[in-house]
């Protein structure tokens, strides 16, 4: 793929203080989980959850590293995109740290947190449709314009494309079935609306890349095939884990106990 970056090992300029981030952001949610252990130690150690997050952050090291960050090959680069798009982020969220942040911090800063979650930028962000388009809706603006090629080429484009990635597919994950509070979250069944939407976007965008209908990537016809069908399968089964996970967090709501109405009986 002509005029993309290359590097020693098959990295990018910038990939050692992305990997620096991501053990920065191990180390602060460890000491997240620390400092909420010692200010309530009856919630436990919260195994799974910390389990999750280092999971997240060793599956975004996966992706910063070679194999899979041998740039050059657009199979490659959606192999990334999974990875960094869906996978990670999934296993991020499940990880719960702003509900690890809220127990670590004291209560006037937590509540400080939860007065910005309520403001009106976060509840815009927050807002399905908007986690949908940054998400799945960028796609076709990604592969079906000039926007990749030029994204790719660049060093900065490169890794703004990988920052994009993973806020939206955190966002989205968040949204659908984060165990975090989320401002203005819908019930369940919109939701599951809502994540059907996004399979079928998700279909649609990795089916026209595999017919090479309006396909703005320069990149052999072949691995465009590859790498739609990369597409097309992994983001069946990150969407099933989705799935599985707004089932898992999923806390019904107890109907509330009308008041006993005085008849004058006992």
């Amino acid at each position: 793929m002509g005029g993309h970056l290359h590097h020693a090992g098959g990295t990018t300029p910038g990939t050692l203080p992305a990997l620096a981030l991501v053990l920065a952001a191990a180390a602060a949610y460890l000491a997240l989980v620390a400092r909420a252990r010692d200010r309530d130690p009856r919630r436990g150690r919260q195994h799974l959850r910390t389990g999750s997050f280092l999971g997240g952050c060793a599956l975004l090291t996966v992706a910063l590293l070679p194999p899979v960050a041998a740039h050059g090959d657009f199979r490659r680069h959606m192999l990334q995109h999974m990875i960094i798009g869906m996978y990670a982020p999934l296993a991020l969220m499940l990880g719960a740290p702003l509900t690890m942040l809220l127990r670590a911090l004291p209560a006037h800063r937590a509540r400080q947190v939860t007065r910005l979650l309520r403001a009106r930028p976060a509840r815009v962000l927050a807002h399905p449709v908007i986690a949908l388009m940054l998400g799945t809706g960028s796609l076709g603006v990604l592969y079906f314009t000039p926007l990749y090629d030029a994204a790719a080429a660049r060093p900065a484009g490169h890794w703004l494309l990988h920052a994009h990635f993973l806020v939206s597919g955190y966002l989205f994950a968040w949204v659908v079935a984060g165990p975090d509070p989320a401002p203005g979250r819908p019930g369940v069944p919109a939701r599951l609306v809502l994540l059907g939407v996004a399979v079928a976007a998700h279909a649609t965008v990795a089916q026209l890349l595999y017919g090479g209908f309006g396909v703005h990537v320069h990149a052999p016809a072949g691995r465009i095939r590859d790498a739609a069908a990369i597409m097309y399968y992994g983001g069946d089964v990150a969407e099933l884990l989705l799935a599985a996970a707004l089932v898992a967090t999923w806390r019904p709501e107890r109907p509330r106990r009308r008041p006993a109405l005085l008849t004058g009986s006992s």
